[in-house]
């Protein structure tokens, strides 16, 4: 029997269920977020990884009602802190974007105004949401560049974002979206073009920032490492889908999906003396995705139904999923029964 979990918890300070967003193009409309269902609780981080292209940006830029046409949500829920945000105007949204809900983009270069000052966009913010006057929001944003460890804070305000290096603009981004302070904090890839230190120093800003504010956090990323080292919990997507979730530890100990599998067995370091395992064949375009599971053109586990009708959730832990048909028990008792002894002696 299917046992799927409900996507929401007593809890939850923000619950997603059945997010569908698509892109409208000539040959009709194209999934890019295809029935996503998680929750996030109360000073949680949650990790939503999966490769280029499954659907995690977008995911992002939907929770924030940021998505542009041709693209547009289709149909689900987004609640947060028990409302629906896709029942809300506009007028509200520009509202709790920022003061409740922040969200760190992946390119400072791009989400920072490049022909104004960093504490100029920094005051911006607060004065936008009423949280400073002009006259101490100067003030208050060198505070926040102090606190997000940007030194000499006082002279670096007068600069502009090129004028800083991109682990600076990463920072100016952070205490951007901290500046209200926010119930959540969306984290798309914010670490990916940055070298090693500067990733580890900017994650654990981000801990310390979370700790500190006592607020949740949804940390997208292609990098299990950063969600072993960061997150919780953990959401896997795969071309448009989420395809595991559950614990970081239960996760990492005892993945139930392929794909998870082929995740973590391809991470440098996993499998010490051997060479890494790669999971053959890329993601599918969301415009052309094969029938049933859209994982199964690269699953070394399919079988027959794999390709003709998508799995649902299924229960592979106390808090664990998979939409992965090897946890069916009604099917997986098929399959003992039909390779049975007597069977085998019944076709012989």
């Amino acid at each position: 029997m299917d046992q799927r979990p409900a996507a929401a918890t007593e809890d939850a300070l923000l619950t997603v269920d059945q997010l569908t967003t698509v892109f409208d193009t000539a040959g009709g409309p194209v999934r890019a977020v295809d029935a996503v269902s998680f929750s996030i609780r109360r000073g949680e981080t949650l990790g939503l990884v999966g490769e280029s292209g499954s659907g995690k940006s977008v995911t992002a830029l939907s929770i924030m009602r940021l998505i542009q046409p041709p693209g547009r949500i289709a149909s689900g829920r987004i609640v947060f802190r028990n409302q629906d945000l896709l029942s809300l105007d506009e007028r509200a949204m520009q509202r709790l974007r920022g003061a409740e809900i922040s969200l760190i983009f992946q390119e400072p270069m791009t989400a920072l105004n490049p022909v104004f000052r960093i504490g100029d966009q920094v005051a911006e913010t607060l004065l936008v949401h009423g949280r400073a006057t002009r006259r101490d929001a100067g003030a208050k944003a060198i505070a926040l560049l102090r606190a997000v460890r940007i030194a000499d804070p006082e002279l670096r305000v007068r600069d502009y974002p090129h004028q800083l290096s991109g682990g600076m603009r990463q920072r100016v981004l952070i205490a951007m979206a901290l500046a209200c302070e926010p119930a959540l904090v969306i984290a798309d890839e914010p670490t990916t073009a940055l070298d090693v230190t500067i990733q580890a120093e900017i994650l654990d800003l981000l801990r310390d920032m979370k700790s500190a504010l006592k607020l949740s956090l949804l940390l997208i990323t292609h990098d299990l490492g950063v969600v072993a080292e960061t997150a919780d919990r953990v959401a896997v997507m795969y071309a448009g889908r989420i395809v595991e979730t559950g614990p970081v530890r239960d996760i990492f100990r005892n993945p139930a999906h392929p794909y998870t599998r082929g995740l973590l067995a391809s991470m440098p370091g996993a499998q010490r003396g051997q060479r890494l395992r790669a999971i053959e064949g890329s993601v599918p375009s969301p415009g052309d995705l094969p029938p049933g599971c859209a994982f199964n053109p690269r699953c070394p586990d399919r079988f027959d139904r794999c390709t003709t009708v998508a799995p649902p959730d299924y229960r592979a832990g106390a808090e664990q999923t998979a939409k992965c048909y090897l946890h069916d028990r009604n099917l997986n008792s098929e399959i003992l029964n039909l390779n049975s002894p007597a069977d085998v002696d019944a076709a012989g």
